[in-house]
């Protein structure tokens, strides 16, 4: 018999909390719902993710840049913000104040990372002559 993780347990009673959220949200919903077809296998892969980022567990196996970049022509900068706020309430309401906090700076790190492999253009950075 397989040992039940509970700490992927706990992670994945979070991310089903923070994805009914997501899909309910009048801003990021849409995209999330037309993106996802199989939510409940979305939100295992998610558990197994935030186990790896929080845990270095690699139950995740990779592969989210390219995720995201498949959706691109409907994700827009401002997305990450309302997404991180939910992340945020979501965590600061279901987990130890310390898990929170972990939780909730990874998520900070893990968006900005999405976010600029999606949106950073080297030339729009570069000095002008």
């Amino acid at each position: 018999m397989t040992e039940i993780d509970p700490t992927l347990v706990q992670l994945r009673q979070l991310v089903d909390a923070f994805y009914e959220r997501v899909r309910r949200d009048e801003e990021i919903g849409p995209i999330f719902n037309d993106a996802i077809s199989d939510w409940p296998h979305h939100l295992d892969k998610l558990a197994d993710f935030w186990h790896s980022v929080v845990y270095g567990s690699g139950r995740y196996p990779g592969g989210l840049m390219m995720r995201h970049f498949m959706h691109r022509d409907r994700i827009r900068p401002e997305h990450f913000e309302r997404w991180l706020a939910l992340w945020q309430s979501t965590t600061a309401e279901l987990m130890p104040p310390d898990m929170a906090e972990l939780l909730q700076a990874r998520a900070a790190r893990v968006g900005e990372s999405i976010k600029l492999g999606l949106f950073y253009r080297a030339a729009d950075h570069a000095p002008k002559s």
